[in-house]
């Protein structure tokens, strides 16, 4: 097994299930044109947009994400906790529920995006991944490992924010992985910042217990079976706390580096 793609116990069928209110089907019909018509709109304007400035694109960039989100249906809280602004290079690492993650952290913190090859080929967001500056890396060849590290090292040094998710897989939000340490050795060899950040999915803004099972993107699950779940599950809100940023510079274990972002993260999911 590669070491870019654990096995998570995720099921959609075990998971993948929403117990609150639902959408009759016309107008969840209607969000998810809403909302795919958002994404095609994002692919249309990258070209033009990647010309700007960058305040005016990253300003651009979270407004844009954060109407994707909620054309899907999903309110959006944030919560930051001591999160100071930092110079240089940012690794962003997060725990991995759903696609949602993507553009849910991209309305707050955009940046480029670590994923699997196979997103490249994806109707509507695959292209988008690729005009956006997605490090796409193949995960079956153990091989392709240290290039992606390098890769990652570089776009670190250079100033740029890299969005990772280092358990590898998604998980239902019940439970979670191991944060795999190869991608913190990047951020090790930049000197650049670890920033983690929790997420966390809700059948309604006050709803108590377990995850929206309907956010769940887990285990065989298609991309148009999720697609059609997101929109059919109304009062779905999406939580997301930006935690105070760790210094990778003079770390020398990677795995220790791994270990305090989940350490963060996990204190966070269970308040």
């Amino acid at each position: 097994m590669s070491v870019w793609l654990p096995a998570a116990p995720c099921t959609p069928q075990d998971c993948a299930r929403h117990t609150g209110a639902v959408r009759a089907p016309l107008p969840a019909a209607l969000r998810l044109l809403a909302g795919c018509g958002l994404v095609l709109l994002g692919v249309a304007c990258l070209p033009p947009v990647r010309l700007l400035g960058t305040g005016p694109r990253t300003r651009l960039t979270q407004r844009w994400a954060r109407a994707v989100v909620r054309a899907f249906g999903v309110r959006v809280t944030v919560g930051r906790h001591g999160a100071a602004p930092v110079a240089g290079g940012e690794l962003v690492v997060a725990n991995h529920v759903s696609w949602l993650d993507i553009p849910l952290i991209a309305s707050v913190l955009p940046g480029r995006t670590v994923a699997k090859s196979e997103i490249r080929h994806w109707p509507l967001l695959g292209p988008l991944a690729a005009l956006g500056g997605t490090l796409f890396i193949d995960r079956d060849r153990l091989r392709a490992l240290p290039d992606a590290v390098r890769d990652i090292a570089a776009a670190l040094r250079s100033g740029s924010r890299v969005v990772v998710f280092p358990e590898g897989s998604t998980w239902c939000g019940r439970a979670g992985g191991a944060f795999r340490p190869a991608v913190f050795q990047a951020a090790i060899d930049a000197g650049a910042t670890v920033r983690p950040i929790r997420i966390g999915y809700r059948a309604g803004p006050h709803a108590p217990g377990s995850a929206a099972g309907a956010v769940a993107f887990v285990g065989a699950d298609p991309l148009a079976a999720s697609l059609w779940r997101v929109v059919r599950a109304a009062g779905l809100t999406a939580r997301l706390d930006v935690l105070p940023p760790l210094p990778a510079a003079g770390e020398s274990d990677r795995r220790a580096l791994a270990r305090r972002a989940r350490s963060a993260v996990l204190t966070q999911m269970r308040r």
